[in-house]
């Protein structure tokens, strides 16, 4: 079993110790982001766990905790997301220096194989321009090289919830742009030679358009076969049926829950609410069976 943490959340910023101490009891819960009474009950054993996926953007907090994972068999993989927007745009992540020395540390620690540095998503406005992009693109790539092989890049999708948000932009005079208006192919094709003189590959997040002209692969962040050559270990994961068509990542069991990341990115998919996430925050027990907020069975 792959575990996700997570898609939903940002479980290393923000919930590091409630996830130390599921490691510790073995298990945790899990409760359905369409139906609340389904609850399932996760196994955090290491003889049931084939890899942890640790996604997020600022890991710094579980660094501490590499050893106790380490000690206790897991394997581990990052998928890292640093870009560096103005605070209007990305409000709370760590500044993009502090993001940079985060990286190359936990590159000492684990290597590069191990960590997959993502560009996602690209949101194109007035002040996050194509030049803009390839400007910073480019200032990370050089920063990152021998931290990392791979990039992931993706453009933004216009979720229904960003409504309000894109509104609130617009209203200090930030107008999202429309992607196609750049030149995307020539926008791309920069990224991608980029990141291959840095030494990386790099690979789209679930793309609906084929980008393999522009030098960017269709991309697969959860990918059993790269997982089993990383650890040197067999995995059989089919396609993940609960991710979007368009993705091909493997099969993963996600513990984190919709709602609770409270970093406040404008562009986030997985929060509705941003006062109602730092709340879900304060109130969180970190000792609690489930990342969501209801009481433990105990």
């Amino acid at each position: 079993m792959i575990i996700s943490a997570s898609r939903r959340t940002d479980i290393p910023a923000l919930y590091s110790r409630w996830l130390m101490n599921r490691v510790r009891a073995g298990y945790c819960l899990v409760v359905n982001p369409f139906n609340a009474r389904q609850v399932a009950r996760v196994s955090l054993d290491p003889s049931d766990v084939d890899v942890i996926v640790f996604w997020t953007r600022h890991p710094r907090p579980l660094l501490p905790h590499l050893p106790e994972l380490d000690e206790h068999g897991y394997r581990y993989v990052f998928q890292y997301t640093l870009i560096g927007y103005p605070r209007v745009i990305d409000r709370s992540s760590p500044p993009l220096e502090t993001g940079l020395d985060t990286f190359h540390r936990l590159a000492e620690r684990i290597g590069p194989d191990r960590i997959t540095w993502r560009y996602d998503p690209i949101f194109l406005t007035r002040i996050t321009d194509a030049s803009f992009h390839v400007e910073r693109y480019q200032r990370i790539a050089e920063a990152l090289k021998g931290c990392t092989r791979r990039s992931v890049i993706s453009l933004m999708e216009p979720y229904r919830k960003l409504g309000r948000r894109l509104k609130e932009l617009q209203a200090m005079g930030i107008e999202p742009g429309d992607p196609l208006e750049a030149d995307l192919p020539s926008f791309l094709g920069s990224l991608a030679r980029t990141a291959r003189g840095c030494g990386m590959s790099v690979s789209s997040c679930a793309g609906r358009e084929d980008w393999t002209e522009q030098g960017i692969a269709p991309g697969c962040c959860v990918d059993a076969d790269s997982l089993s050559r990383i650890f040197g270990v067999k995995m059989k994961h089919g396609k993940d049926p609960s991710q979007r068509k368009s993705c091909g990542c493997s099969v993963s069991k996600d513990i984190g829950a919709y709602g609770s990341c409270s970093l406040g990115c404008v562009y986030c998919y997985a929060t509705g609410s941003f006062p109602k996430a730092r709340e879900h925050r304060r109130r969180h027990d970190i000792h609690g069976e489930s990342l969501a907020n209801r009481p433990s069975r105990a």
